[in-house]
């Protein structure tokens, strides 16, 4: 399974209370206040981490508390301050605070840290009660409690390009080709369940570029059916498209109707997606029929079309050089 939505619950840590205490030292018949302080309630934190695949940990653990503070002790102590959750969170993963249904951060960058929620202050020792007018106080406060809150972590994957198209066009063997990951292929629709993401490596500089493969597709996707929406999320921050076709008409589709669908489901699901730069993989190119609906392709769009076949090959070194030329 793979986790890209969980709700969780979390925690910050109480402070410590704020105690009374009074010096008991020999000849000293009348010793001081010398309550500590409690310590502070532990931070609940956010870390970007890269090597963080998606969010199964939250889901199988939804309720997540930091360490409260000690109390504080005689002498002038300090208690102890409460130890800080940190969360380790996958880059792409947007976090919603429930209640009010507002964005409280992205986690775009390995690294990048965030308080979620603050622990609570510790309590103060009588220590601080002592005046000139009260030699003996016997006055503490309590901890603060610390913060708390509902929140929705949603992962939208982080890619350069996003792989789309209708089930069986041939994404997870394009992927496969093209990158170290390895997605499930089979000769039937629905063979890839989850998005993944892949590393295409080009150049003499070691450059790479990141490639997203989104499960297939159905028409409405972008009215939220089957799982439209939560493929459709994890191209979001896509900079580029590939639109990937059938073209010899596998399981009876037509790919010029494919190819409007697509760009229907695009348009619909975020108007802006249609000004990015794509490029139109024209898949299995080695199957009869195929050279027949290229032509037709060819006269219904201008734009760049790339001839190819995951399972000869053919065609694939075009496609790597025209990505990395964008």
């Amino acid at each position: 399974m793979f986790y890209d939505e969980v709700k969780i619950s979390a925690k910050a840590g109480d402070g410590g209370d704020g105690i009374v205490s009074f010096r008991r030292e020999k000849y000293v018949p009348n010793g001081g206040p010398n309550g500590g302080d409690g310590g502070k309630g532990g931070d609940v934190i956010l870390l970007g981490d890269r090597n963080a695949g998606d969010l199964r940990t939250f889901h199988f653990k939804p309720q997540w508390k930091a360490k409260n503070g000690q109390p504080g002790m005689g002498r002038d102590k300090y208690g102890k301050n409460g130890g800080a959750l940190t969360l380790k969170i996958p880059l792409g993963t947007v976090v919603i605070d429930r209640p009010s249904e507002m964005i409280v951060v992205e986690i775009l960058e390995h690294g990048q840290k965030l308080v979620l929620l603050e622990g609570g202050k510790g309590g103060l020792g009588n220590r601080h009660f002592k005046s000139s007018t009260n030699r003996v106080p016997r006055q503490c406060t309590p901890g603060k409690p610390g913060d708390e809150g509902e929140f929705s972590l949603v992962l939208k994957s982080i890619a350069d390009v996003g792989l789309v198209g209708f089930p069986n066009a041939g994404k997870s063997s394009l992927t496969r080709q093209f990158t170290n990951a390895r997605p499930r292929i089979a000769p039937y629709p629905f063979t890839t369940l989850n998005p993944s993401v892949g590393i295409i490596d080009y150049g003499e500089e070691y450059r790479t570029i990141l490639l997203a493969d989104i499960p297939g597709l159905i028409e409405g996707a972008s009215d939220n059916r089957g799982l439209g929406h939560r493929f459709l999320r994890h191209i979001e921050r896509c900079k580029q498209f590939i639109l990937i076709l059938d073209m010899a008409g596998v399981d009876e589709r037509d790919p010029l109707e494919d190819y409007r669908k697509l760009l229907t489901e695009l348009e619909q699901y975020e108007p802006e997606f249609l000004d990015r730069p794509r490029l139109i993989a024209a898949n299995k190119m080695d199957l009869p029929g195929a050279k027949d609906n290229l032509k037709r392709l060819s006269k219904e769009t201008k734009e760049k079309i790339l001839p190819l076949s995951c399972e000869t090959g053919e065609g694939l070194d075009f496609l790597k050089k025209a990505l990395a030329e964008q």
